[in-house]
Parts: structure tokens; sequence; C-alpha cells
């Protein structure tokens, strides 16, 4: 059965993307542990990271970075973390959030009823930002 990653890449399940390559996606989760929060997932289905193929983990941590810079842009934030979990969805996804301070990392604390125009002036303002700095081919419409 297809995870939940799965069927929003195959685009059976809607999301707000900011980034699609032939290697991975990126949008805005749902909960959100900040605002600008976005999930970097590859799109070979692997629960593991450590399993992935080396060249893949390359270019999802180079995204994230890519993402990062237009965070940073975009919302201000004293600091972008990273992070890989993968206990919520068994599909390799990296966590790329803006945050402020260290309550930013905590999931229990995560808005799990985000304002969806927000959601979608968060992903506007990050794909604006991510074609500012060169990436048009890789950043959907808005």
């Amino acid at each position: 059965m297809p995870t939940i990653f799965t069927r929003i890449i195959n685009s059976e399940l809607p999301a707000r993307f900011v980034w699609q390559d032939n290697t991975c996606v990126a949008f805005l989760p749902l909960e959100l542990l900040n605002r600008g929060h976005v999930l970097v997932v590859p799109r070979l289905e692997v629960d593991h990271w450590t399993d992935l193929p080396p060249d893949v983990v390359g270019h999802l941590a180079t995204v994230a970075q890519t993402i990062g810079k237009a965070q940073q842009e975009a919302f201000s934030p004293a600091r972008i973390g990273l992070m890989i979990v993968g206990f919520d969805v068994p599909h390799v996804h990296i966590h790329v959030v803006p945050v402020d301070d260290l309550t930013h990392f905590d999931f229990l604390s995560a808005d799990r009823h985000p304002d969806p125009g927000d959601l979608d002036e968060a992903a506007r303002m990050l794909r604006s930002a991510l074609r500012g700095q060169g990436n048009s081919e890789s950043i959907p419409a808005d």
C-alpha cells in the first residue's frame, strides 16, 4: 500500500508544492512546526534514509539547503532547522523548518489546524524566493 507521501507525489491527494524535480518533491505539511515548514520527500518510497542511494541523499540535502535559503529570505528566522525523524510516515522525509528557538522542534506543539490561507501565502512566498534564486525549472506555478 503506498504511503501518504506517495499518494501526494502521484497527485492522488492535494499538497502545496514548492519544489518538484525527477528525484524529489517538497511541500508544506498539514501539521506545522512553524510558518514556512517544508518537507523534502524523495519520489522513491523508502522507509529509512540510510537505505537511500547516496546520490539521492545528496540531492535531498541540496534541495533542503536551497529551500532553507528561500525560507531565510521569506521569513527571516533566527535559524533554519533540519531533521530526519521518520516515525510518522514510513517514507523518508526531511523537515526543513524556519526556527526562532528550540520550541519550534517540538512535534507535540505542532499546529495541527493551520489556516489554509496562511499555508497558501507561505507556499507562494517560498516559490517566489526560490524563483528569485534561479530555480524556476523546479518550481510549480502559483
